[in-house]
């Protein structure tokens, strides 16, 4: 395995730190004290405890660094060349049910582009990582998107909308559009994996609105490295947090990205 950069070593050691007590946590799931966030939006206090372990192990390194996290928002706001994107749990809700579908995701940014990133699933004992101009891997295994050439054949993934989106109708319009373009489309729950799914071949393709930066920060190095294309459309510059995004393999990616711009000038 190449990937032995010194940020990748360190985010390595922090989510195999914070993933010891979310394990903990998902076998006591009817145990956890959990706050709501707002309509639908949960968090809990896994999720707290996993993105405090994580901070204090990448600052022990580099306090001077800025982070980007879901819960604690933006850290030493003066550095935004290099920063750390953080989504403790990513896929709360299925972690919330029982189900183990969610990881810990973690990129590394340099002057606003990912230079490495890990989305580690720790129930299914997953290992997402990537580094620019090193490839992807799962585990100790060199991992690639997948070679699908027709669209008709594609099994793609998405998520959303949340409960308190505004654009559900338009979200909702753009599935049974796709859906009727291709093989098939799943909703998994975690923009992460359904990232690190893309890159190792599980999914064709991957298309989401309204998510959040760290949602899917490690997922671009992740496509990117294993080969794959990653867009972003319709984007916000009031709101650069929030992304609209497409990534797939090479083969399919201009076909999906013209289905989105003609759906949506309609």
């Amino acid at each position: 395995m190449r990937l032995n950069s010194p940020q990748i070593n360190l985010i390595t050691k922090a989510c195999m730190k914070a993933s010891r007590s979310l394990i903990r946590d998902f076998g006591e799931i009817e145990n956890l004290q959990v706050s709501a966030k707002g309509p639908g939006d949960f968090v809990s206090s896994a999720d707290k405890r996993t993105e405090k372990i994580i901070i204090e192990e990448l600052n022990k390194a580099h306090p001077e660094y800025g982070i980007i996290t879901e819960e604690s928002g933006i850290i030493n706001k003066s550095n935004t060349e290099k920063r750390w994107i953080i989504d403790p749990i990513d896929g709360t809700m299925n972690f919330l049910n029982g189900i183990p579908q969610f990881a810990i995701s973690i990129g590394y940014e340099e002057n606003n582009e990912i230079l490495c990133g890990v989305i580690f699933n720790p129930i299914m004992n997953e290992f997402f990582c990537a580094e620019k101009g090193n490839g992807a891997f799962l585990n100790n295994s060199r991992i690639r998107v997948s070679n699908k050439k027709r669209i008709q054949e594609a099994l793609l993934v998405t998520g959303g909308p949340k409960q308190t989106s505004k654009i559900k109708d338009k979200i909702f319009s753009e599935y049974t559009f796709l859906s009727n373009k291709v093989s098939n489309v799943r909703k998994f729950g975690s923009a992460a994996l359904d990232m690190a799914y893309v890159a190792c071949g599980r999914f064709d393709g991957y298309w989401q609105r309204e998510l959040n930066y760290w949602d899917i920060a490690a997922g671009i190095i992740l496509v990117k490295e294993a080969g794959g294309f990653v867009d972003f459309f319709e984007q916000d510059s009031n709101s650069p947090m929030k992304k609209n995004i497409l990534a797939s393999n090479s083969n399919i990616h201009q076909k999906l990205q013209d289905f989105l711009i003609k759906k949506n000038i309609e």
